[in-house]
Formats: structure tokens, C-alpha cells, sequence
């Protein structure tokens, strides 16, 4: 039997257990409260689920049956029938999780948790971002082939968010559910009045020591429904920096960003960078209190808070590598092995900056360029996610007022 002939016949089976259990309780459900016939019907497709006998199938079978899924489906869009798999059941999810591997590992982009664990080690992974300069939206869509019309796997989208003094970027899972309140939001970008300086809110917090930023965004999601969700923090898991070029000279942007989640050993052969497994949850009690009222006090400015966990000196920092001047074409150029073809001062590689920013690496940690009018490349790999590298090339189509 194949394995869409397999798809299928659980479909069918799903679909019958599911009208009869709801059938068989919505009569009862009627005569009672509205929300017991919601409680009623959950429960029925539970039961389905349960009584499936793919559910019941022997564990070691299972396991196997699903290991070699796993392998077979290297890339999308084939690799959908992966996380297919994991929405069978309970067992099958619980399996499919264990059985997939980090990114890192792995090298493959499955399930959304993939977007908050660090690239692969020396392999880029090649996306491309779509910018809607009608809606300010902007989505970010992992390469599907290398071909130029190719459509891509939608992976992040951001919205632009202008205010009087700051820019927020708000970044989501669903591209048509981008707002702060939404259970899509992971995080968002924030920018200072001159674009010169950004700070990366991670709605989640990154390790077990983050502490939540107070501001006008921190709020609890979802206080109308019956279980409020986890109220989502902004917790600062990088700060970029634009040099200011007030003399006007001539050459590219020059930035800097330091990860203040991730350690500077990360870079080395046996290092590790911090790589979520599941996405956080927590009580209400682990919160901290909000005030009713703001006050001075806690409207300090989000560049000023420091690092998570570690001192500063041991964070690592990416710096924009520098470009050499091309005498013959009369303009500054890197090499972007292909993937960058049209010439803007957005365009730029980071490497790792080391000993206090005397030397830098020479392998590129994220490269981002411009490929058509409103097309750009974004390439990264370990220790950064997919996250927070587009995140930094968001800040890359603010507007900057001193730095051009």
C-alpha cells in the first residue's frame, strides 16, 4: 500500500468516526448549554482519534513505518507528508517529534519550532523575501529549486508598524494573521526615530534566565477566552547598530549586531548555541505584574537594557564584512556566489567579529541582497535562525536618515 493510498484511508476512517460521534451527541447537545455541545463534540474527535487503529498500531512498527518517511521526504513540498504524519495522533506526533531532528542536524526546515533552532554548520540555507510595499508587508519563503520563478514554502511574514517616534516590525507565522495579539506572533523588531538603532523582541524567552522588557506591547493574549493563553513578553534577544555617516563619505552601510542570546563559543568547532525544541509555555503566575499606570520609570529606552545572561564581551557579534573597491566597474563589491544580482546599499554579508572587533571571520554567518525590484536573498546558517536573520534584514529596509 502506498503511502497516499495511506493518507487517504485515515482520512475516510477520521472523517466517518468523527459524524457519528457528533451526530450521536449534538441531539443531547441542544437541549443543554451551547458550550457543553463545543465540550461534546471535542470529545467526540478525541475519541476518534483514539479508537483509530492507527493509533493502536504496534510502537515498533510505528517507529519504523515513520523513520522511513522521515528519510524519504528530504525536501518540500514533498516533505509535507512528514507533517501529515504528525497530525494523525497523540502517538504518531509524539513519535514524529522524537524522530525528527534539530536543524542543525537535520539540515531540513519541517516543523515551525525549525524556525527558532540555529541554521546548519557550514551550509546556507537559501530563502528569499517578498516585499509588499502597498500593505508594508514583507514574507520570508525558503527556495524551493534555483530556478528564478521559483514560488518558495511560505516560512515568516512581518508587518510594518510606523509610530511617532519608533518603527515596529511585527513578525508572525501566518501570513494573513500578522498583529501582537495574534497566538502567530513570535516576535518583532523595533527601531529608533533615526533607523540607525534596532532591537529583536523575542515573544518567547529564550533560556530559562530571560527576563521580559516592560513596554507599551507587553500585554496577555487572549484574556476573553475560557483558558487565557500565555501572556507574550518581549524579551530583547539582539540589539543592530548603523554607523552614522554625517561626513557623507563613500561605501556601503556599515553595521553591527550583537546576539546577546547566543555565546561568542558558538562559532567554535565544538561549540553550541542556545536551540529551542518546542515552543515555551508558562502560567500566569511566572508573569510579573503590569501597572495600571504608566510611569516614567518605565519607559526607559529598549537599547539600553543589556544582555540576558552573559557579559557583553562574550555575546557574539556580527559585523557587515567589508567590501573591496572595483576599479574597473567603479563601485564596491563582495562576492555573493550568484545569489545577489542587483547592486543596492542594502545589501550586505555578516561574519563573526572577534577579539573586541580587531579580526573578523571569513565565513559568512548571513548574507542578504537584492535580486529584483522587490525580490532580496537572505542566506544564513549556525549559530542564527531563520528568526532573528530575518529580523536583521528587516532593519535593513528601514529608512535611514544619517547613514546613506
Amino acid at each position: 500500500m502506498s503511502f497516499k493510498s495511506i493518507i487517504q484511508d485515515m482520512k475516510g476512517e477520521f472523517g466517518s468516526i468523527s459524524r457519528k460521534g457528533f451526530e450521536g451527541r449534538f441531539g443531547y447537545g441542544m437541549r443543554s448549554r451551547s458550550n457543553r455541545v463545543v465540550e461534546d463534540c471535542s470529545v467526540s474527535v478525541v475519541d476518534a482519534l483514539r479508537q483509530s487503529c492507527w493509533a493502536s498500531m504496534p510502537p515498533e512498527l510505528l517507529r519504523d513505518v515513520l523513520m522511513r518517511i522521515e528519510e524519504s521526504e528530504c525536501a518540500w513540498p514533498p516533505r509535507k507528508n512528514v507533517v501529515a504524519c504528525a497530525g494523525v495522533c497523540r502517538s504518531w506526533r509524539e513519535n514524529m517529534k522524537e524522530i525528527v531532528k534539530t536543524l542543525e542536524v537535520s539540515k531540513k526546515l519541517t516543523f515551525p519550532i525549525s524556525l527558532k533552532q540555529p541554521g546548519p554548520r557550514n551550509t546556507l540555507v537559501q530563502c528569499f523575501i517578498k516585499r509588499n510595499r502597498g500593505s508594508q508587508s514583507y514574507h520570508l519563503y525558503l527556495n524551493l529549486s534555483q530556478a528564478s520563478n521559483d514560488e518558495g514554502k511560505f516560512l515568516l511574514a512581518a508587518r510594518r508598524c510606523r509610530r511617532p517616534t519608533y518603527t515596529d516590525y511585527i513578525i508572525s507565522l501566518n501570513a494573513d494573521d500578522v498583529s501582537k495579539g495574534s497566538s502567530n506572533y513570535i516576535g518583532k523588531l523595533r527601531s529608533n526615530f533615526l533607523g540607525t538603532k534596532f532591537t529583536i523582541y523575542d515573544a518567547q524567552p529564550p533560556n530559562s534566565g530571560a527576563r521580559v522588557t516592560k513596554s507599551r506591547s507587553t500585554r496577555l493574549i487572549g484574556m476573553k477566552q475560557v483558558s487565557p493563553r500565555v501572556p507574550a513578553g518581549n524579551y530583547p534577544i539582539a540589539h543592530i547598530s548603523y554607523e552614522l555617516n554625517v561626513l557623507g563619505s563613500r561605501g556601503p552601510r556599515r553595521m553591527q549586531c550583537i546576539m546577546d542570546a547566543i555565546p561568542v563559543s558558538s562559532i567554535e568547532p565544538e561549540g553550541s548555541a542556545p536551540t529551542q525544541t518546542e515552543f515555551l509555555t508558562s502560567n500566569l503566575e511566572s508573569f510579573p505584574s503590569l501597572p495600571f499606570f504608566r510611569s516614567k520609570s518605565t519607559r526607559t529606552d529598549s537599547f539600553r537594557s543589556g544582555p540576558l545572561s552573559t557579559e557583553k564581551d562574550e555575546v557574539l557579534v556580527l559585523k557587515n564584512k567589508a567590501p573591496r573597491w572595483h576599479e574597473q566597474l567603479q563601485c564596491w563589491c563582495l562576492n555573493f556566489n550568484g545569489r545577489v544580482t542587483v547592486a543596492s546599499v542594502k545589501n550586505f554579508q555578516l561574519v563573526a567579529s572577534l577579539e573586541n572587533g580587531q579580526e573578523q571571520q571569513e565565513n559568512v554567518i548571513l548574507q542578504f541582497g537584492k535580486v529584483g525590484k522587490d525580490v532580496f536573498t537572505m542566506d544564513y546558517q549556525y549559530p542564527i535562525s531563520a528568526f532573528q536573520a530575518f529580523a536583521i534584514c528587516l532593519s535593513s529596509f528601514d529608512t535611514k536618515i544619517a547613514c546613506e
